[in-house]
């Protein structure tokens, strides 16, 4: 796999309509705790609210009529589900997304009102997913993956191209990573725009598969817990680590606890619901994970803010 800033710029080109072109806010909160010029990305407007929005517009927008006849297909049940629903009503096709049995009504309700069609299989998302490509294979439809695919990692990669192009003195860009696309994604247009920009993953203890792989310099096996950043939470494929090595300048592990609070330090100093995928970031600044930051320009990509409201309060309660 290899993706270059022209595939980032076409998946501009191709998306910009059906997109938000996100905010890049400076934070005064966060200056005054670190002396550092913290800007945040806010993807959490995005359509559909999170980054996903991108990546699924960019592929099934490459799709040909025969392709689009047959319609797609996924499994997920959070953002991505959503935003291969909403792409896929956009392009004239249909989506059909595979989620597990347990899945709660509220993610099944977000995915029906971007049209999606919902099978319930399997009790956890690989058997979900296992099944999603086969029924992929015995109807024809494109199975559209969340991160494992070089035209979503270009669509991804547009939150870097703007941030950059409204600003390309950032010293400092911290990225979410779960599976590794849309790391991958900010990287190749941000070191393209300037080279000196260092990029790195901020990934939960609870689920640090990217990480321990990232630092190892090949796949291994991880333990996991469970985790209030159920985004970015499971195992990774071997192509986006392969491409991370050529572009990414490090990872970092952040703690639950710090992540919750960041959720809450986000909702009391900007006003923003953000889901704990998003608040990693945060949390490696408050954590003073990331070295050196005083007076240098640091980029946190706030990826969604589809977080489950009584989650959230508990989140709220949780911190004094």
């Amino acid at each position: 796999m290899e993706l270059f800033i022209s595939e980032i710029i076409h998946a501009k080109n191709r998306i910009r309509n059906h997109i938000i072109e996100t905010p890049l806010v400076f934070s005064d909160s966060m200056y005054d705790q670190l002396s550092s010029n913290v800007y945040f990305k806010l993807e959490n407007l995005q359509k559909t609210g999170s980054f996903k929005a991108r990546g699924a517009l960019s592929k099934i927008s490459t799709l040909n009529n025969q392709d689009k006849s047959k319609g797609v297909i996924t499994a997920s049940s959070g953002n991505h589900a959503q935003a291969v629903s909403y792409a896929a009503s956009i392009f004239g096709t249909s989506a059909l997304v595979v989620v597990p049995e347990n899945t709660v009504q509220a993610k099944i309700s977000g995915i029906q009102k971007f049209g999606g069609e919902i099978v319930q299989y399997g009790v956890t998302y690989d058997e979900a997913e296992e099944y999603a490509v086969q029924l992929a294979k015995d109807t024809g439809r494109t199975f559209i993956h969340a991160f494992d695919d070089a035209v979503t990692m270009a669509g991804q990669g547009t939150i870097g191209l703007e941030a950059m192009l409204e600003k390309p003195n950032f010293d400092v860009i911290l990225v979410p990573v779960g599976g590794g696309g849309l790391l991958n994604g900010i990287a190749t247009a941000a070191k393209t725009i300037n080279p000196d920009v260092q990029v790195i993953g901020v990934q939960s203890e609870a689920s640090p598969a990217w990480h321990e792989s990232f630092m190892a310099g090949k796949m291994v096996d991880v333990t996991y817990q469970t985790s209030i950043a159920d985004g970015i939470y499971g195992g990774i494929h071997e192509a986006p680590l392969q491409l991370a090595f050529s572009r990414v300048d490090g990872s970092i592990l952040v703690s639950e606890e710090s992540i919750s609070y960041a959720m809450k330090w986000m909702a009391t100093n900007h006003r923003y619901m953000i889901e704990g995928s998003s608040a990693v970031t945060i949390a490696a600044l408050l954590e003073n994970q990331v070295p050196d930051v005083a007076d240098k320009n640091v980029l946190c990509i706030i990826t969604g803010g589809n977080v489950d409201f009584s989650l959230f309060m508990k989140v709220m309660k949780a911190h004094k």
